[in-house]
């Protein structure tokens, strides 16, 4: 079995855990939580939550900035780094998205508008790179998402692609070129893995699978 790190911050509901869980025993991963090592694991998955503490890429908290979880943050930093360092896959979805950018140097937008939708399963398209991994995993050039973030990535760290956009050009897709698998979303897949968003599982998993054969 593909077993993979799942961490979460305290304040994380039950409600909110159970979809990336689901998501992830259909790709048939087991997910792993309360961890604070890779050790023993596959991979990586970094999930939405609370907003990351601005003081991370050194700027004030704006107004509209959610009360940090700096426990999270740290944990999720930590994880994170392992799982570069060893090449470890990462699949990184919406704060998980937004922490990507943050550990390697980049910065975020604290406050858009136009993308918490919190309740409509389809919000906007995305333009999506060619070639890229998203290009390949999904098969398309353009694909409708759903939207519930109000912070978004900035300036993109040194060494990360963008991969796609929103027609606002808001940042919503990058990769890690030269690991084996990075891949960070802006959206939330977990919620619509009936469609073609299990493909990105399913990608995940088989890079999973890939790190465990060698290991073995």
């Amino acid at each position: 079995m593909i077993r993979v790190a799942l961490p979460f911050g305290s304040r994380t509901p039950e409600g909110k855990r159970t979809p990336y869980r689901q998501a992830l025993d259909r790709a048939g991963i087991q997910s792993v939580e309360n961890v604070t090592t890779l050790a023993g694991l596959d991979g990586l998955l970094l999930a939405g939550g609370s907003d990351i503490d601005p003081a991370r890429y050194g700027a004030p908290r704006h107004p509209e900035t959610g009360e940090p979880d700096p426990d999270r943050d740290s944990l999720e930093t930590v994880l994170l780094r392992e799982a570069l360092e060893r090449d470890l896959p990462v699949l990184a979805i919406c704060r998980g998205h937004q922490l990507l950018n943050v550990v390697l140097g980049g910065t975020l937008a604290q406050h858009i508008v136009g993308h918490l939708h919190p309740k409509q399963p389809d919000v906007h398209p995305i333009t999506i790179a060619s070639p890229s991994r998203l290009r390949s995993i999904l098969g398309v050039d353009e694909f409708v998402v759903n939207s519930r973030h109000h912070q978004g990535v900035d300036r993109v760290a040194s060494g990360l692609v963008v991969v796609a956009r929103a027609p606002d050009n808001v940042v919503e897709a990058l990769e890690l070129p030269g690991k084996r698998f990075v891949l960070a979303v802006q959206w939330h897949p977990e919620d619509r893995t009936g469609g073609p968003d299990a493909k990105l599982f399913e990608a995940f998993r088989d890079a999973a699978s890939a790190v465990k054969a060698i290991s073995r």
